[in-house]
């Protein structure tokens, strides 16, 4: 009597998540600051210490316009690349401090001296600080050549004739 193969049974894989997990999106966040040149940015996971929030991400901007910047860019990525907009949000220049909550992520936009005056980082000392180094490419540098043979030749006839009538 032959004997029956068992049949094998493919399990599919489990399908990726939808969700936007949470240390992803802080660097997320982290990212499109650093696409503005926003300095000293910082990522701390308060998770079981803040009721708020499980990361913040923290940067510095120089600037009011630097402040607005770097929000038009955390907002505009974070609605284009993930289709997240703010749960709330605080963005009065005049206090030098702008948040954005996305729910388990806050981003904090400081102005230079406010950063040091609030000092989140000291406040939230016991914070697990997340490793994150910034991922811009590297300066390529690009030589351009602007001298042709046509324009060569042009410099050429207009110095033979400005030579001939020197001699004249």
């Amino acid at each position: 009597m032959a004997k029956k193969s068992a049949a094998k049974k493919t399990v599919a894989a489990p399908a990726a998540p939808a969700v936007f997990e949470e240390e992803v999106m802080a660097r997320a966040v982290a990212d499109y600051m650093d696409d503005k040149k926003a300095e000293n940015i910082k990522i701390l996971d308060v998770r079981g210490l803040s009721p708020v929030a499980n990361y913040f991400v923290i940067c510095t901007a120089s600037s009011a316009p630097h402040l607005k910047a770097v929000r038009d860019e955390v907002q505009g990525m974070m609605v284009k690349e993930h289709n997240l907009r703010p749960i709330a949000k605080d963005e009065n220049l005049e206090s030098l401090w702008i948040i954005l909550h996305y729910g388990d992520v806050m981003a904090h936009i400081f102005h230079e001296e406010k950063r040091s005056f609030y000092a989140l980082e000291d406040l939230w000392n016991d914070a697990v600080r997340v490793e994150w180094k910034a991922q811009r490419p590297p300066v390529v540098e690009v030589v351009k050549t602007t001298a042709t043979k046509k324009s060569t030749a042009v410099k050429k006839t207009v110095v033979k004739k400005v030579a001939k009538k020197k001699a004249e």
